[in-house]
């Protein structure tokens, strides 16, 4: 009757009527907790259908494990009493979890990608049905991203309005919520905001609540009483201070006045759990602090908010910076240039990149991880890096002038070449995707040291391309499949991007250095056989 997303027990219905929309598991999702349904969870369904999907799975893969597995019934049936364990059954990826033992089974390095899932039958998907506080729907169907990215801001909203705690003005660290879980068994959700990285699937396990909760999303039709706050302690072997009243929710802050800030937030109403992740928000002039449904939001939003903090405190000495960031005049000449579509609007501007050097000089002065979650690590954080944040920004502007010294080299050099339309066309793309209006702030600062030899390559492949054109053209289509196979996941992914997805980006730099500019060497050997392994551990 219910199924647990998101720490709120869903409403399921089945419907056995093949052809049907609705044919399948629907699930009624409560639009607070929309954003915190995990994609993974759903996959797996309930263990009633899991034996036909791993059965349907099993039948997509190429002869050689397939063959394997034959009886695919009987295979089916063994892979899918193992997936049914209590500590498997909905943990992580059903298709890497039906990976591994397809591996173990056949002894043959299936890849993720063998596993044909847009082979399956519609009714082998959950499919969503988002209903606001009063039942009534608001959206359906079996992609959940597109359901994410369509009621997503208003499920935020939802979510900060259930949980009464936009812009709470004083928070304590309560002591209750490990313990409390523990009592039942449960493992409490872990998160690093203090590291500004967050756990991946907010899911609470909590005991059931009443079916008419349950059918049209538990609390948002209970009474303001029946809501407990109460947040994760981040250090919980301190002693604890009590809970304080929280404040009115337009309550702004220039300074650390507001406590010790929580790692996790838990939402309770009734017998029922969400999690929420607090976050300093920006305000321009001051910070406030809301709760967001979802750990990523929340951590781009914190280290905003805590970069403004700081900046609050060394007013004088931000203005002092702003007026004496060597040869800013000069840069922002060439900055202009940057961003700006053919008509010849839309390049960057002077405030633009002064602001972008500064960023990305508090971040480096004050916010290193693990990031500060009392007013002591604030103030000690502060202290620390006061002193060398000149220094840091100095030093983020000479890497700034740099790579925009190099940027309109290379402009040029793509601009003045007449010959080989196909590598002039492909080296305009890859200056574009290299430097963008936000490349100072939006580059890893440790990649940023590499983009002059970056830029400097290409200058030289140009420089090379009349005496061997069809070296040039044969190290392009070497090129050319890995580049459109990144770019391709990069646009599946929304732009969200992980550690091997990152690193897969830049070894494709390298690759280029590499292939048409080998003078300027490469940190490690890097190859087209190289990159191919580190793309099979992406698509693993």
């Amino acid at each position: 009757k219910t199924l647990r997303m998101g720490g709120v027990d869903c409403h399921a219905d089945y419907l056995h009527e093949p052809g049907d929309a609705k044919d399948g598991l629907t699930v009624t999702v409560p639009l607070f907790v929309l954003n915190q349904v995990s994609d993974e969870r759903a996959e797996w369904l309930v263990p009633g259908m899991l034996n036909q999907k791993v059965h349907a799975l099993l039948k997509t893969l190429h002869q050689k494990p397939r063959s394997r597995l034959v009886p695919l019934p009987d295979s089916a049936a063994r892979l899918t009493a193992a997936l049914c364990e209590p500590e498997v059954f909905g943990a992580g990826a059903l298709t890497d979890a039906v990976l591994k033992l397809v591996r173990a089974e056949t002894q043959v390095d299936v890849k993720r990608a063998d596993f044909k899932v847009d082979m399956l039958a519609p009714h082998l998907f959950m499919n969503f049905r988002v209903v606001d506080e009063h039942g009534r729907q608001l959206g359906h169907g079996r992609n959940l991203g597109a359901l994410k990215a369509e009621l997503g801001s208003q499920a935020r909203g939802a979510f900060q309005a259930l949980a009464a705690l936009k812009g709470v003005g004083s928070l304590g660290a309560g002591s209750g919520v490990s313990a409390a879980l523990a009592d039942q068994g449960q493992r409490a959700p872990q998160s690093k905001l203090g590291a500004s990285k967050f756990g991946s699937d907010p899911d609470v396990a909590q005991r059931n609540s009443d079916d008419d909760q349950q059918a049209l999303g538990v609390g948002s039709r209970l009474s303001e009483g029946n809501r407990a706050l109460t947040p994760i302690a981040s250090k919980p072997e301190k002693p604890q201070p009590s809970q304080p009243k929280a404040q009115p929710a337009d309550q702004r802050y220039t300074s650390w006045t507001f406590g010790e800030l929580p790692e996790l937030m838990e939402i309770a109403r009734g017998q029922q759990t969400l999690i929420g992740f607090p976050a300093l928000v920006d305000m321009g002039d001051a910070v406030c602090i809301e709760v967001f449904d979802e750990p990523d939001v929340a951590a781009t939003k914190h280290r905003a908010g805590l970069r403004r903090l700081f900046g609050l405190q060394i007013k004088d000495a931000l203005k002092y910076l702003e007026k004496n960031l060597p040869d800013l005049q000069k840069m922002s000449v060439a900055f202009m240039s940057v961003g700006k579509s053919p008509d010849g609007s839309g390049g960057g501007t002077s405030d633009e990149l002064k602001q972008q050097i500064l960023d990305v000089a508090l971040d480096r002065a004050f916010l290193l991880d693990p990031l500060p979650t009392s007013e002591a690590d604030f103030k000690r954080r502060l202290d620390e890096g006061r002193g060398r944040l000149t220094l840091i920004a100095n030093e983020v502007a000479r890497f700034a002038g740099t790579v925009l010294t190099e940027f309109a080299a290379a402009s040029r050099k793509v601009k003045d070449t007449k010959t080989q339309p196909d590598a002039v066309a492909d080296a305009a793309q890859q200056l574009q995707r290299l430097v963008g209006k936000r490349f100072v702030t939006d580059t890893p600062y440790s990649q940023l040291q590499h983009f002059a030899r970056y830029l400097k390559a290409v200058v030289l492949r140009l420089d090379k391309l009349r005496a061997d054109p069809a070296r040039d053209a044969a190290k392009l289509a070497e090129l050319k499949p890995l580049e459109q196979k990144y770019w391709r996941l990069v646009a599946e992914r929304k732009g969200v991007s992980d550690a091997r997805m990152q690193e897969f980006r830049w070894l494709l730099e390298e690759l280029r250095v590499s292939f048409f500019a080998q003078e300027l060497r490469t940190p490690q050997p890097v190859s087209v056989k190289r990159l191919d392994k580190a793309w099979q551990q992406l698509s693993y």
